[in-house]
């Protein structure tokens, strides 16, 4: 029978080494053509919205979707599994908690294949619960010591830097000045519902790897233009998605400056089929507007891990 999990039950089983394991795999297997992945779709109405991402992943055996709603009262997320073979459905989860595991775990192995192995110091734009996970990803994959996070309300990023620095045994600190906090850092995190660039693309110094994780929809922006004339590269969860949602690349593609087959998807990275970083001193780009295999890949993770903990309940279909 199928399997219903909650929150409090996909938070009881899953780690951030789950969410990483997991992204990689499925970026692995996009590359390769054994998942399938089709770009989100939205139906919008006066109140609210309804957002669907679906697709396959062939090694595991599951197909899916991932369906979350955005109203005034916030956002509910949930992800579905169905068995390859036959269609039949195999669970159902409640999934904002795997969402923000899974999205940070994105941008830390993206920090992973394309940041500087001695990186030590990192701004992040954004103190909300999809930062959280940001940070603890970037700070699995490299040795980093000292964050400056940068949030527009000051009560609430103390509070979150206090509470990071406190979990992770990290020096997690606001931001003073933004410029200067860009400038010393060697890895440079966007995860914000910014409208307008966040910084100046030419403070940043050589070397540095950005991640921008905010920008999936067109009227989004985080990054400007100077960041991706500079960057050496531009890598994506995929390009179809990018090319449907990334505000932050749209102005460089519309002018020319930036075409499809300039960006380089990070499947692609993993597997040795397009160059990362060259050198030392190149700037470099991951653009994340999420992947429905992403989710997928994780939730069949989790799915495991609760049936082998006896958690959850089964469904009458």
């Amino acid at each position: 029978m199928a399997l219903y999990l909650t929150e409090d039950e996909v938070r009881q089983v899953l780690s951030l080494q789950d969410a990483l394991v997991a992204v990689e795999d499925a970026h692995r297997w996009h590359a390769t053509g054994d998942a399938i992945d089709t770009p989100r779709a939205r139906s919008r109405t006066p109140s609210s919205a309804l957002h669907i991402l679906h697709g396959a992943v062939l090694p595991l055996g599951v197909m899916g979707y991932k369906s979350y709603t955005t109203s005034r009262e916030g956002a509910r997320f949930w992800v579905h599994l169905f068995d390859v073979a036959n269609g039949r459905p195999l669970a159902v989860l409640e999934a904002d908690y795997l969402g923000m595991m899974r999205t940070g775990a994105t941008g830390g192995l993206a920090a992973r294949v394309l940041s500087r192995e001695d990186a030590r110091a990192a701004v992040v734009f954004g103190a909300g619960w999809q930062a959280r996970s940001q940070i603890e990803a970037l700070c699995a994959v490299r040795n980093i010591e000292r964050i400056q996070v940068v949030a527009r309300k000051r009560d609430k990023l103390e509070a979150f830097c206090a509470e990071q620095s406190q979990r992770l045994g990290r020096d997690i600190v606001p931001a003073d000045d933004i410029e200067s906090a860009v400038r010393a850092a060697d890895v440079v995190v966007t995860i914000t519902t910014a409208t307008d660039p966040l910084f100046d693309g030419r403070w940043l110094g050589e070397g540095v790897h950005v991640t921008a994780a905010g920008s999936n929809a067109l009227i989004r922006r985080e990054i400007d233009e100077a960041t991706i004339r500079r960057a050496a590269v531009i890598a994506v969860d995929a390009r179809a998605t990018a090319l449907r949602e990334s505000g932050d690349l749209l102005p460089a593609l519309e002018k020319g400056r930036l075409n499809e087959y300039g960006m380089t998807e990070l499947g692609e990275l993993l597997v040795g089929m397009r160059p990362g970083r060259r050198s030392a001193a190149d700037i470099t780009l991951f653009e994340s507007q999420g992947m429905a295999i992403q989710d997928l890949v994780l939730a069949a993770r989790v799915v495991d891990k609760a049936r082998a903990a006896g958690l959850g309940r089964d469904l009458p279909y």
